[in-house]
């Protein structure tokens, strides 16, 4: 397969060096488009890719396009690659809120579409992409868009009224994970221990808690049980967090983001 990627920033950069990696394709079976030849020339350094400027030239040489900008520049793209022949070719799209009807009824024509939300925590292999792909994708296709996202962590299928729903729990979720680490580091600093010492230690608990879950397949209230001694330290810890309506918040803010996907 020949890969072609529109856009070369944070998510390209993580599916381009898992790629490389896990070696399912080599620098020259790789085209990348950038606007900047900055990023054109890292590419080019990093990865051992081909680049141009040119979106066009991308879908021509590509049999896998992954469109890989920001959702407002989908328009302005994809009225640059209309009109060519998709014979072959299957588009890739990593945009919230852009349906497969919406970009397929962009182009004009039903082009085979593989909808798939990735997240930050691919750039350090251990990413989680929701995917689902359009009735035109073929079943080759289909199973190396998976062998690919797979190279830089875990990929669950889902049907496509549920992207929105994955854009909250995983595509954005980092961003409440980092949050909840600096809350954590910001605690510790507070009672004396040294900041980097004290991210270090939040960011490890965040790591070790999160492999509990997919590892032991325990229930994470299980797993909290386990942890919450009678009259112990972290039932204190626990109590104030239901105080203060932790859970509530956590699921008010993923909703609010599912909304605003559903509504891009």
């Amino acid at each position: 397969m020949r890969i072609g990627f529109i856009g070369l920033g944070n998510m390209a950069s993580a599916m381009i060096c898992g790629m490389r990696r896990e070696s399912l394709a080599e620098g020259e079976d790789i085209l990348g488009s950038a606007k900047t030849q900055a990023t054109r020339d890292r590419a080019r350094k990093e990865w051992g890719i081909r680049t141009t400027e040119d979106n066009r030239e991308v879908v021509l040489d590509s049999d896998v396009i992954i469109l890989a900008v920001k959702p407002q520049f989908f328009e302005e793209v994809i009225a640059q690659i209309r009109g060519i022949n998709w014979e072959g070719k299957t588009l890739v799209s990593l945009a919230p809120g852009k349906t497969v009807r919406w970009i397929q009824e962009q182009f004009g024509f039903p082009i085979p579409v593989v909808r798939c939300m990735p997240n930050t925590p691919a750039l350090v292999g251990e990413g989680c992409s929701g995917v689902c792909a359009s009735e035109e994708v073929t079943e080759d296709f289909r199973s190396y868009v998976n062998l690919m996202l797979s190279s830089f962590g875990r990929v669950v299928e889902v049907g496509e009224h549920l992207m929105d729903a994955v854009v909250g729990v995983s595509g954005s979720s980092p961003a409440y994970v980092f949050l909840f680490i600096e809350a954590m580091a910001d605690g510790a600093v507070a009672c004396g221990l040294p900041r980097k010492t004290a991210y270090e230690m939040a960011a490890q608990a965040v790591l070790g808690s999160a492999k509990m879950v997919l590892e032991t397949g325990k229930h994470p209230g299980e797993l909290k049980d386990m942890v919450c001694s009678p009259g112990g330290t972290t039932i204190q810890a626990v109590k104030v967090l239901e105080e203060k309506n932790f859970r509530g918040t956590v699921m008010a803010a993923l909703t609010a983001c599912v909304e605003k996907s559903k509504n891009m």
